[in-house]
């Protein structure tokens, strides 16, 4: 049986533009001789379509959509995710059809609720995992979660005689998920015996990133193929399953590929590719399905200003990405100079303004209010907030959308300015921790390098006192970002940190630097979702919290 695993790019709500999208492939298949092919969940709809769903009209247009691929399904399989809806309940679901006809549904058995999921909210679960047979192969069909848990349907549907499993997803990107997913994928085929293919998602939703990476597995749990990861791609395979008679198993008895196929077992991307791959796709999409075609970034002479707008030029292009440069009297002629370098590696245009004769007159409008009062963090943030309104200026002047600059390490502690340097629309490196930002500008520059020494080089420092260093105000960041890890994403305690042999009054602090800081995190923009807990989606804690964990 020849199959094409699609992975495709679909935008929330865009029935319209998904259903060409799907209507395409299948044309494509056809004229390939597949027999059977294979769309990732919800891809009528897009994932994941939240509250939408409790609008009916939303629902109708979902099945009427899905009444298109019916009627274009001659000579050919098409497994395709959408919502289905039967009396009061609504279903995560994939309609099996074949040859203009659905001949069976799969409703999602397992709906995750945890992390980034919320189903429970939304879905009514399955009860009947679902077989059929092609060409004299009893095929299962999943979706998703339902492969994950150890409740899900899989044994039933080993048990019924299923030989090959067909898994589609939406399964969002973050660090190290390929190789958990991977692991899980192998053993899941050789537990059951059954080849697997899985069908993933790709693309840029809101804070999510889908990578792609649909795998064909064998029987023995072997990756047989993979496809392009943070990229649309055509998994198309020819199998023959048949029975070993010496072990009783069924193996892979042929793996043909058309010549020109990109069925491959393509290398996986390495660790800081793979994370610069999820920033730089969930950037652009981000960017273009808001329907925005340039952006504007803050650059400083610092090091997050440089990786924010590398990234942007990897995503839109450099004719789409504008450069602000606005130096103050606390600016060293270093960040000034490292800004111009930066914009001419890239090739992007850079604009100057200072802010000087601004900061100068709120100080001036001030004196008598502040008379009473030593200097302090306010005449700081009046620079920052100075900043951010001439970057949102600019912004509504001309219709760029303005990335932020902050990274997780900045968000997590507080160390951001509300309404000045957390000013704009999309917060590319929002969870990405401040070691992290340096890694990724060396694996960057490893490319070609286009982020200057210097900025990497120089102790970080927000610049708006004299000689001022973050490490005024911060611990040192490899052992800021450590305890951050182990307090944020792992849910570790007090206690729990400290006999990591962490110092206590800097665990103490830090932890408090984070929990006084969520008023500034829920006004933050959306930004790229790379670790396996980020703030927003995965993390949610209320703002009045008088909890104390030390």
């Amino acid at each position: 049986m020849r199959i094409a695993l699609s992975q495709i790019n679909v935008t929330v709500g865009d029935i319209d533009g998904n259903i060409d999208r799907i209507l395409h492939r299948i044309k494509s298949a056809k004229e390939t001789g597949v027999e059977l092919i294979a769309f990732p969940e919800l891809s009528i709809t897009g994932y994941p379509p939240e509250d939408l769903i409790f609008k009916s009209q939303f629902i109708d247009d979902n099945l009427a959509a899905l009444n298109q691929i019916v009627s274009a399904s001659e000579n050919i399989t098409v497994v395709v995710g959408y919502i289905e809806r039967h009396e009061h309940s609504i279903y995560n679901a994939a309609a099996i059809i074949n040859d203009k006809i659905i001949i069976d549904t799969y409703k999602k058995m397992i709906l995750p609720n945890y992390g980034v999921f919320d189903e429970q909210r939304y879905f009514t679960p399955g009860t009947e995992p679902t077989t059929f047979d092609i060409n004299g192969i009893k095929t299962a069909i999943n979706i998703c979660e339902d492969i994950w848990s150890d409740k899900g349907p899989v044994k039933t549907q080993r048990d019924s005689g299923a030989k090959l499993l067909i898994n589609i997803n939406a399964s969002p990107y973050h660090r190290g998920k390929r190789e958990q997913r991977e692991a899980l994928l192998s053993r899941r085929a050789a537990e059951n015996n059954m080849a697997l293919a899985y069908v993933n998602l790709v693309g840029g939703q809101d804070e999510l990133v889908f990578d792609g990476t649909s795998v064909i597995v064998s029987p023995e749990g072997e990756m047989l193929a993979r496809a392009s990861q943070f990229a649309e791609d055509n998994l198309i395979f020819d199998i023959d399953l048949e029975e070993d008679t010496s072990t009783k198993k069924r193996r892979v008895s042929k793996f043909n590929l058309k010549k020109n196929s990109k069925a491959i077992l393509r290398e996986p991307m390495h660790d800081l590719e793979e994370v610069y791959s999820a920033l730089v796709t969930g950037t652009k999409d981000y960017v273009n399905k808001s329907g925005f075609e340039k952006v504007i970034v803050a650059i400083s002479g610092g090091i997050d200003s440089a990786l924010v707008t590398t990234i942007a030029v990897d995503a839109l292009g450099r004719e789409n990405v504008v450069g602000l440069s606005m130096p103050s009297r606390y600016s060293s002629k270093g960040s000034v100079t490292d800004s111009e370098l930066l914009a001419e590696n890239l090739g992007i245009k850079l604009l100057k303004t200072s802010i000087e004769p601004v900061f100068s007159e709120y100080l001036a409008t001030l004196k008598d209010l502040f008379m009473t009062a030593k200097p302090n963090i306010a005449e700081e943030n009046l620079q920052s907030r100075t900043r951010g309104t001439l970057v949102m200026a600019m912004s509504n002047k001309f219709g760029w959308l303005a990335l932020t600059t902050g990274n997780k390490s900045e968000y997590a502690t507080g160390y951001a300015t509300l309404y000045g340097d957390m000013a704009g629309g999309f917060a590319v490196i929002k969870d990405v921790p401040k070691t992290l930002v340096y890694k990724l500008c060396k694996y960057r520059n490893s490319i070609n390098r286009v982020i200057p020494t210097e900025i990497i080089q120089k102790p970080p420092s927000a610049e708006l006192k004299p000689n001022q260093l973050d490490e005024d105000s911060l611990p040192p960041y490899d052992q800021l970002d450590k305890i951050l890890k182990a307090y944020v994403e792992d849910d570790k305690t007090y206690k729990d940190i400290i006999s990591e042999g962490q110092n206590e009054d800097v665990v103490r602090r830090v932890i408090s630097l984070v929990d006084n800081s969520e008023h500034k995190r829920r006004q933050t923009p959306p930004g790229v979702k790379i670790t396996e807990r980020n703030f927003g989606r995965d993390r949610r804690m209320p703002i009045v919290n008088r909890y104390k964990s030390y």
